[in-house]
C-alpha cells in the first residue's frame, strides 16, 4: 500500500500561496480491492492542496487544470498507460478547496512500478515525476479483506461517479494523523468469498491495538454477525473520542463459526487527543519572570483569555479556577497551561505566552464591545484559536444583506481553504457574529446566504432556506463565499 505526501517529488514542497515559481501539492494513497468481474484492482488517490493549483478564468468562473500521467510497470516492460486532463471543481473566487482523482488499474498479482506525472497546465515549468513500487496480493481464491479505506466523506449514491462503492460515494482521507477535533474514523471494505465455508455467517470483529504495547484497547472491540457471499461490502465507523493520544492499529478480522480468525487487515494511524491530557497546577513553581508579564489586577482577565485556545477539558479546569478568584492558583494555572504548549511546540512557555498576550491585546482593541472583551467575541476568539485570516472581506452597506466580515484561511491544520461568516444583526456596537463556517467544529447554517439577507427578505422553507434570496446590486457574498 503507497501512502504519503509525494514527498521528493511533491513531498516537501513549499505550500503555494499563488505563484509561478511553485508547484502544486499533492498527496499520494492507494488501496487493493478485488471483483469477479476484472479481478484484483489497485485504486489510485490522488488529493491536491487547492491553493497551490494555479486558476484560470472562464464564462463560469476560476478553474485548475491538471495533466496527469500514469504508467504501471513490470521490471522495464510498460503494461498500462493513461494520460488525461484533470479540471478542479468551478470555484466563484480564487480560493478553491482541495480537489481529488481516483485512478484504477486491474492487474494480476505481482510486484510493479508506478510513474506518475502531474503538470500543472495553468502555470509554465510545473512538471512534477515520481515513481514508487506496490504490490497486488491474489484476492481471488481465498477468504480475505481488503484494505481499509479510510473516509473524509461518504453517503449514498448511484450515480456512477468513480468515487462511488456498493452504492456509497466515498471521498478518501488520505493523511493518518487525527487531532481531537477528529473524533471518528470512517472505514469501508470488502470481504471475499466467505461463501466457500459450510458456514452461513461469519464474524467481523474490529479492534483497535496501541502499536508500542501491542495491547487491545478497551471499549473499541466490536463484532458482528455477517451473511456468506462471494463480496461483502462493508462501511463503519468507529468512535475515538475517549481514545488517548498514541499510535494505533485499527485491525479488522473474519472469524468462522469456531471463532478462529480466517484472514485479517489492518490501518495504521496517529491519535492526537489533548483533552484527554491533564497538568496539576499544584506542582508549578512560580517563575517569576513569567509572571512579572501578568499584573495583579489582570490575572483573571488573562486566564480566561486562554478559553478560545483550550480544550474542553482544560476549558472546565480554567472555569473552576475563575471561580475560586485566587489569585496565586490562577497564576500557577496559565503558567501551566504555556509549559504545556510549549512541550508540544518544542519553544519556551514564557515565549509562547508572550506572544499570545500581544494577540489577546490585539484582539482586545479590534474586537471588544460595550458587554463583551475582545477574547469573548466570535471575531476574536477565531482570531487567536487559528491565527490571522488569509484574507479579510469586510462588507457595511448592501442593498438588503446586514453588514458582514468573510475571513478565508489558506490553511488550517490538514485543511485547505476554509472561510468564516460574521455579520452584524444588530447594526450597532461592533457585534459581528459568526453565522457559517466550513470549518470542522464550527457553526455551519446551511440557509445562512437567507440569514445574511434577512434585513429585508422572507424566510425560507425547510427544503430551500434561500428560496426568496433574489440577486439585487451589492448583494455578492455568495460570490465569495461558495456554498456547497
Amino acid at each position: 500500500m503507497i501512502k504519503h505526501l509525494l514527498s521528493f517529488l511533491i513531498f516537501f514542497l513549499p505550500i503555494l500561496v499563488l505563484g509561478q515559481d511553485k508547484k502544486i501539492k499533492a498527496y499520494l494513497d492507494s488501496k487493493q480491492f478485488y471483483s469477479p468481474e476484472i479481478g484484483n484492482y489497485m485504486e489510485f488517490y490522488l488529493q491536491f492542496s487547492g491553493s497551490t493549483a494555479k486558476y484560470v478564468t472562464d464564462s463560469t468562473g476560476f478553474k485548475a487544470k491538471l495533466a496527469l500521467s500514469y504508467q504501471i510497470k513490470l521490471l522495464d516492460s510498460l503494461l498500462k498507460r493513461d494520460a488525461y486532463i484533470l479540471e478542479s471543481p468551478h470555484a466563484k473566487d480564487s480560493v478553491q478547496e482541495d480537489f481529488y482523482d481516483i485512478k484504477r488499474f486491474a492487474l494480476p498479482p505481482g510486484e510493479y512500478d508506478l510513474v506518475l506525472d502531474i503538470v500543472d497546465l495553468n502555470r509554465e515549468k510545473s512538471a512534477i515525476h515520481a515513481s514508487q513500487k506496490f504490490e497486488i496480493k491474489d484476492l481471488s481464491k481465498s477468504i480475505s479483506i481488503s484494505d481499509l479505506e479510510i473516509a473524509e466523506l461518504a453517503y449514498p449514491s448511484d450515480k456512477g461517479s468513480v468515487f462511488e462503492k456498493s452504492g456509497l460515494y466515498i471521498v478518501p482521507l488520505i493523511s493518518t494523523f487525527f487531532p481531537s477535533d477528529l473524533n471518528k474514523i470512517p472505514y469501508y471494505l470488502e470481504i471475499y468469498n466467505t461463501q466457500s465455508l459450510a458456514d452461513t455467517s461469519v464474524a467481523l470483529v474490529q479492534k483497535i491495538i496501541n502499536s508500542s504495547t501491542g495491547l487491545e484497547m478497551e471499549n473499541f472491540t466490536y463484532a458482528e454477525l455477517i451473511k456468506t457471499a462471494p463480496v461483502i461490502p462493508y462501511f463503519r465507523a468507529v468512535d475515538i473520542t475517549d481514545l488517548k493520544t498514541g499510535s494505533y492499529i485499527l485491525e479488522m478480522s473474519v472469524l468462522n463459526k469456531n471463532m478462529i480468525s480466517i484472514c485479517s487487515s489492518s490501518y495504521a494511524f496517529e491519535r492526537s487527543n489533548d483533552e484527554l491530557e491533564e497538568f496539576n497546577i499544584e506542582t508549578v513553581s512560580l517563575d517569576p519572570s513569567f509572571q512579572k508579564s501578568i499584573s495583579k489586577d489582570s490575572v483573571q482577565y488573562f486566564l480566561a483569555s486562554l478559553i478560545p485556545i483550550a480544550r474542553p477539558a482544560e476549558t472546565k479546569n480554567i472555569l473552576a479556577s475563575l471561580k475560586f478568584k485566587n489569585e496565586e492558583k490562577s497564576r500557577k494555572h496559565i503558567q501551566a497551561f504555556w509549559m504545556q504548549i510549549s512541550s508540544t511546540k518544542g519553544g519556551k512557555a514564557y515565549d509562547e505566552w508572550l506572544k499570545y498576550k500581544l494577540q489577546v491585546n490585539m484582539v482586545e482593541r479590534l474586537y471588544r464591545t460595550n458587554f463583551q472583551d475582545g477574547f469573548e467575541t466570535d471575531r476574536g476568539r477565531v482570531y487567536l484559536k487559528y491565527g490571522a485570516p488569509s484574507t479579510i472581506i469586510s462588507k457595511e452597506v448592501s442593498a438588503s444583506e446586514y453588514p458582514y466580515e468573510m475571513w478565508t484561511y489558506d490553511k488550517i491544520g490538514i485543511y485547505s481553504n476554509r472561510r468564516f461568516l460574521f455579520y452584524n444583526p444588530d447594526l450597532v456596537n461592533n457585534v459581528y457574529r459568526l453565522l457559517h463556517s466550513d470549518v470542522l467544529g464550527e457553526r455551519k447554517t446551511p440557509g445562512w446566504a437567507q440569514v445574511l439577507s434577512s434585513r429585508n427578505t422572507n424566510q425560507g422553507n425547510v427544503d430551500n432556506p434561500n428560496q426568496f434570496v433574489t440577486p439585487s446590486v451589492g448583494n455578492n457574498s455568495q460570490d465569495f463565499f461558495r456554498q456547497y
